[in-house]
């Protein structure tokens, strides 16, 4: 069962030290090289110390794209990393391609791929019990990673 991540998500639930929900859910994740090359993992950041860990225990892996004319196509239109995790995921045929940014996801499911991001993550693992409450998550998405979500989506992920 493939699962693409593009480097929001990853990074996004690192920074928050909720990384573990992704393994808790997926299992493995693949990201192609652009992904990991944005996720500076190399760099003290934020979230980077928790993105180490999970590449050196080997459930966060990095593979490179073989569509590379895809990727370059995709590449007119959206970031390398998003390009190159849709391309990937569907060399891979994912079962989960992650995705936050609008037109990526957008893209995404264009080409037939099932797509969720961090709020699926979040909502998945309220669902499962992993968290009591969604709203201190979201909040501190908000504010200690810069997360931007829509007002009206973020009223609707809590009403759920």
């Amino acid at each position: 069962m493939p699962v693409v991540s593009n480097t929001s998500p990853i990074l996004n639930l690192a920074i928050i030290n909720q990384l573990i929900f992704l393994q808790q859910q997926f299992g493995e994740i693949l990201i192609p090289s652009a992904v990991l090359d944005e996720l500076k993992i190399s760099e003290e950041r934020l979230g980077s110390q928790a993105i180490r860990e999970a590449i050196s225990a080997g459930w966060i892996q990095s593979r490179e794209v073989t569509n590379e004319p895809l990727a370059q196509l995709l590449k007119q239109t959206l970031d390398k990393g998003e390009s190159e995790a849709i391309a990937l995921a569907i060399e891979l045929k994912a079962d989960w391609t992650l995705l936050d940014e609008r037109e990526g996801r957008k893209v995404a499911k264009s080409l037939g791929l099932k797509v969720t991001g961090i709020l699926g993550v979040l909502l998945r693992a309220k669902q499962s019990g992993e968290v009591k409450s969604l709203q201190p998550v979201i909040d501190e998405l908000i504010g200690k990673a810069g997360f931007r979500i829509a007002p009206e989506l973020l009223v609707e992920i809590l009403m759920q």
